[in-house]
Formats: structure tokens, C-alpha cells, sequence
């Protein structure tokens, strides 16, 4: 599919997207920042698992109440609640610190509770017809956004501008920024309210696969729930001595793994995109294995740009296998519901893994490990099935 065949209002939803990668960095930068002031990988393991606790009902109450609702606007809540906690996070200094990092953090996990409205979003803005090849798309365009920018940052904040107070007015700079980026939803994005959610006719609710989604859901959110990103900077910061301007240039070399691995996915048949997801899911079992074998740093980048590559294989797939299970009538709603059990998995996830990365910096990695060869023996076994 050529960015020309792609229609307008997908078109600025992702570019949206690549707008607002580099405030990301924000995800590397606060446990840095916490383990830069005192903070245990354990202490990060902790404060993250406390926020968690309080958010799990209130996800699918709000994704049920979208189901009416102009989709668009709870983006728009999101980038909104985003740059408040920022600014909080830019606050958290002197002996108010950790409250001010609590109430950062519950207010950043507080606009998760609408990340469920992006798949929603995604199932009714992108061609049905043409799920796989736009969501190849949907990974490219922010990934080289990332590209571009997370290395200057990452050697801005790593060699530049590295201390702690640094790091409180970047928070407050990107705090910021969520203002020109909720002007651009709103003027540049199309509304999705009850009228473009006319359910297709012929859809049938598979049961049974419904449940392997689901089944799938809790072991990829474990796999990733229990290797997060401050176990990479606990390992690569405090275990390899190096800087976040070389955890930056491991997630800019994941970005081109990605890119690269998006022009591969377009070569699978839709008919194949079971064994295509297997694939990525195997492919994503090496990067485990070599970061829980504590790799040097070299060797941890190629393990990251394998996982990048497998994720790039599958997700397109997988997307739409899953919106094929979803009614659009109902989007808001199964898109908040899966997330409230995916919360409900990952619940302790963040106190484990801070456990396990205390008794040895890269165990998670490894417990990820049996997560990906699990689901990758799964979309093997659903492949059979629907070959039968």
C-alpha cells in the first residue's frame, strides 16, 4: 500500500502519532531520574505497581461510555492529562519529591485508562479491507519520527544536560507541548462519534477465538510487564555504566529494525498471517534469550532490533485478527474491557519485576522468554485449527 492510497483522516492520525514520539522519551527519562535521585530499581518496581492498584474498573466504565461519545475527544483528554503529569514530574524535587512523582505517575496511568480509544479510533478510521497493509504504516511513520529525534535527545540528556534538575525542566518542556498537539486532534483529526460505527453485516462473534485472544492478551502483556523499560536503563545505566543517550540509540536501532520489518510484513498473504505471527513471536524469543544471558551493550542492541523485527512481523496480523473479533458497535467498549484485564494481569507485574531485576538485572528477560515461545506455539496451533 503507497501513503497516497491511504485516506486523509488516517493519514493525520499518524502523522499525530509521530508528533508526539519525542515527549515519549519522557518514559526513559522519569525512572532514570528516580534512579538518579535515590531510588531502587525495587523502590521504581514498587511506586509503579501502588498507581496501578486504583485504575482497574475505571477502564472499561470510560471505554463503555465511548461507545456514544466522539472518540476524539478522549485523545484529546489523553494528551491533556499526559502533560499535566509532566509538569508534576517537573515538580518532584526537595521533600515533596515523592509525592509529587505519586501524583505524576497516577495522572500519567490515569490517561492510560483511555489507550483503549486509540484501537478503537484505529478499527473505524483505517480501511477494514486494508488492516494489514495500513497498520505496516501505523508502525513506520512514528518510528521515524523516533529515529530523528531520540538521539539528539538521548545525547542532550545523557552527555548535555544530565543532572536531575535537568530532567525536571525537561518535564516541564513537554509538559507543555500537549497543548499544540491537542490543537492538532482538534482540528486536524476526524470525529468518530456513534454514526460511523455502523456494524458491517455478516459479523458473527467467534467465541472460541475470542478466548485465544484473550489467552494471547495475558501472555504478551506479561512478557512485556515483566521485562519494562526501567529494567533496560537498571541494566544498561547501573549494570553496563553507560548513559540514556545509549538507551536512546537502542531504541533507534529498534526503530530501524521496525521499519525495515514492516516492509517484510507486507510480503506475507493475509491467508499466511498466522505463520507470520508465529514468526515474529519466535523471532522475539531470541531477543529474550540474549538480553537474559546479561549481553554486552552491543550485543543488547541486536537483541532489541530482533525483538523490533519479530514485533513488526506479527502486529500488523494480529491487529487485524483481532478488530476481526470486535463488533464496531461495541468498539469503545471490548477495546476497555481487554484492557481492564490486561491491567489486571500486569497488576504486580511492576513489583516483580523490580524484584527479579534485584536478584539479577536481567532475570525478567527471561521469564519473557517462555511468554513469547508460549504465544508463539499459539498462533501455530491457530493456524491448524483454521485449516481444518
Amino acid at each position: 500500500m503507497r501513503w497516497s492510497e491511504i485516506p486523509k483522516g488516517a493519514k493525520a492520525y499518524m502523522i499525530y502519532h509521530a508528533l508526539i514520539e519525542p515527549q515519549l522519551i519522557v518514559w526513559l527519562l522519569l525512572p532514570l531520574y528516580m534512579m538518579l535521585t535515590g531510588y531502587s530499581v525495587l523502590d521504581v518496581g514498587i511506586l509503579f505497581t501502588v498507581v496501578n492498584v486504583a485504575l482497574i474498573p475505571a477502564t472499561y466504565i470510560i471505554g463503555r461510555a465511548f461507545n456514544k461519545w466522539d472518540i476524539k475527544k478522549g485523545l484529546m483528554v489523553i494528551d491533556a492529562l499526559d502533560g499535566v503529569a509532566y509538569i508534576f514530574y517537573g515538580l518532584a524535587q526537595g521533600v515533596y519529591a515523592s509525592i509529587m512523582l505519586f501524583l505524576g505517575r497516577l495522572i500519567e496511568k490515569v490517561s492510560t485508562i483511555l489507550y483503549p480509544l486509540y484501537r478503537a479510533y484505529e478499527q473505524i478510521i483505517y480501511p477494514e479491507d486494508k488492516y494489514e497493509e495500513i497498520f505496516a504504516w501505523h508502525l513506520r511513520i512514528p518510528e521515524i519520527s523516533r529515529l530523528i529525534f531520540y538521539p539528539i535527545l538521548g545525547y542532550i540528556f545523557g552527555y548535555v544536560f544530565f543532572k536531575p534538575e535537568h530532567y525536571r525542566m525537561a518535564f516541564m518542556i513537554f509538559g507543555l507541548l500537549s497543548i499544540p498537539t491537542i490543537l492538532y486532534i482538534h482540528f486536524f483529526l476526524p470525529s468518530v462519534g456513534k454514526e460511523e460505527r455502523i456494524q458491517p453485516e455478516g459479523f458473527k462473534f467467534r467465541v472460541g477465538e475470542f478466548k485465544l485472544l484473550l489467552l494471547f492478551e495475558a501472555l504478551f502483556t506479561l512478557s512485556w510487564a515483566l521485562a519494562p523499560t526501567f529494567v533496560l536503563i537498571n541494566y544498561v545505566v547501573f549494570t553496563l555504566h553507560k548513559t540514556i543517550f545509549e538507551v536512546t540509540l537502542i531504541e533507534c536501532a529498534n526503530s530501524v529494525a521496525m521499519i525495515l520489518g514492516t516492509y517484510l510484513s507486507e510480503r506475507f498473504p493475509k491467508e499466511k498471517g498466522f505463520i507470520a505471527m508465529s514468526l515474529g513471536m519466535f523471532i522475539s524469543a531470541l531477543y529474550a534469550l540474549i538480553m537474559a544471558l546479561s549481553p554486552p551493550f552491543w550485543l543488547a542492541v541486536v537483541a532489541y532490533m530482533l525483538e523490533a523485527l519479530g514485533s513488526a512481523i506479527w502486529f500488523p496480523f494480529y491487529r487485524a485478527w483481532k478488530f476481526s473479533l470486535i463488533p464496531k458497535d461495541r468498539v469503545s467498549e471490548f477495546h476497555a474491557a481487554i484492557s481492564s484485564y490486561n491491567r489486571i494481569i500486569s497488576l504486580f507485574a511492576p513489583l516483580v519485576a523490580g524484584g527479579l531485576a534485584s536478584a539479577h538485572p536481567t532475570l525478567p528477560y527471561g521469564v519473557s522468554l517462555v511468554m513469547f515461545v508460549l504465544m508463539a506455539l499459539l498462533f501455530l496451533i491457530l493456524r491448524v485449527a483454521r485449516t481444518r
